[in-house]
Order: structure tokens, then sequence, then C-alpha cells
């Protein structure tokens, strides 16, 4: 039971730390598209372990416990297996959808190579 507990407290200390981390990021990362990549890959990881640690634990209280309602601990895993399937396809999705309209409006990533480019630039004008 134990050891139960303690992984279950590993996935939601890690998806809270992920999720975190994210906010963070978006707040710290100079540009859109690293802001961008930032938020999105913390949301998918952080939101999912969280998930993944409900989940254990609400099927392994069918295990643990004896006077838990079946039904209910398989609706909610149920449940808890949708709510991840789709953000799972949805999060990345959505990402890349914001990635590219940006792009196609004429939002450039910046890189190290346009800033050397900008700096050279600065140089031989002066």
């Amino acid at each position: 039971m134990i050891l139960f507990n303690l992984v279950v407290w590993a996935f939601l200390i890690s998806g809270s730390f992920f999720s975190i981390v994210g906010g963070v990021g978006i707040i710290r990362l100079p540009e859109f598209y690293s802001r961008l990549h930032g938020g999105g890959v913390t949301d998918t990881l952080g939101a999912g372990l969280i998930i993944v640690g409900l989940l254990i634990h609400g099927v392994g209280g069918l295990f643990f416990e004896t006077d838990v309602s079946v039904v209910g601990q398989l609706l909610t895993a149920i449940k808890l297996l949708m709510i991840l399937f789709f953000l799972l396809i949805t999060s990345p999705a959505s990402c890349h959808a914001l990635a590219k309209s940006a792009l196609t409006q004429g939002l450039k990533p910046v890189l190290e190579i346009n800033t050397i480019d900008k700096a050279q630039n600065d140089a031989t004008e002066q």
C-alpha cells in the first residue's frame, strides 16, 4: 500500500512540476515559437502525468479497499482515459495549428543565424 501511494504521488508531483515549469517557460522564454513549444509540451506532459496518477489512484482503490463501488471506480477510470486520450490528441494539434498560422502570417522564428546576420549587418552599416 505504501509503494502504491508513492507511485501515485510520484506521478502527481512530477506532473505538477512539469506544469509549473511550463508556466515559467511561457513567461521566461524569449519568442513566440519557443514559448509555444514550452507551453505545449509541458501542458501535455504535466496534465498527462497528473491524469495517469489519478487513474492509478482510482483503479488501485478496487484492489486495496473493500467498500468501494466497482461501477463508480470503473466509470471514473473510463472518463479519465477519455480525457487523457483527447488531451494527447488536441494539445499537440493546437500547438501545431498555432505555429503554422503564425508562420503563414509572416512571424519568422528567431534563429541564431538570423541573430548573427543581423549583428554582421549592423557592424557593416556603422
